[in-house]
């Protein structure tokens, strides 16, 4: 059993459907250690997304605790929270602009600007994914669904988090494209001893190859994955 720190811990998460209707998350509470490789498999619908929103603190009407390091989001405020607790949402959303632009986009932020793109190992990346630093340069509205996915990715791994909450981080990309971001991330996570990543996929051969523990959403619910 992992024994190494805490790094996100929630408890009691809940989220109340419309008046009068069910409860769409049900008292969740999990912890995400340093070097966690964690997974979340579930139907559609069945709260999975709507659980990472709350773990980032992005929905105000999702109830219970959320900590970092022991300090609370609210303590640690929402920016500072975010710098180190960072979610991939499933859906990319790019400015328009270059993918460089767009990479370059978190390090103009108050909380980020002590830090910088590095190129050298953003083409390192960029060739494992089959692409070279021309790809850098294409606007983004040339970009089709999978490769805006790979600069939403490549985004969040540039950025110094400590904790990723990723959301289908392969959807939308050829199989050859997924392993290599599996990769990807694999390599994110084993550069740092005190990283974690809580991976929700639809795929439970996925989870089970990229993670070490595997749970499953029903009905909002979390329970272990048979």
């Amino acid at each position: 059993m992992n024994k190494l720190p805490i790094l996100l811990e929630c408890r009691d998460i809940q989220r109340q459907g419309a008046a009068g209707g069910f409860a769409l998350l049900q008292g969740i509470s999990l912890q995400l250690r340093a070097g966690d490789r964690c997974g979340m498999v579930g139907k559609s619908g069945s709260g999975k997304s709507l659980f990472l929103r709350g773990l980032a603190r992005l929905d105000q009407k999702t109830t219970g605790s959320v900590t970092y390091r022991d300090q609370s989001a609210d303590e640690l405020g929402y920016p500072r929270f975010r710098q180190h607790v960072l979610y991939v949402t499933q859906h990319s959303t790019l400015l328009p602009g270059s993918v460089e632009d767009n990479l370059q986009l978190p390090f103009s932020l108050s909380g980020r600007r002590t830090e910088s793109l590095d190129r050298t190992s953003l083409i390192m990346q960029l060739n494992s994914l089959s692409r070279d630093e021309s790809f850098l340069a294409k606007p983004v509205s040339d970009l089709s669904g999978g490769e805006a996915r790979i600069v939403t990715v490549l985004r969040a791994l540039q950025v110094r988090a400590n904790v990723l909450l990723l959301d289908e981080p392969t959807s939308s990309l050829d199989e050859e494209t997924a392993l290599g971001v599996e990769n990807l991330i694999d390599a994110w996570i084993s550069a740092e001893p005190e990283r974690a990543y809580l991976w929700v996929t639809h795929s439970l051969d996925q989870a089970r190859r990229v993670t070490d523990h595997v749970w499953e959403m029903r009905s909002g619910q979390l329970q272990n994955a048979s």
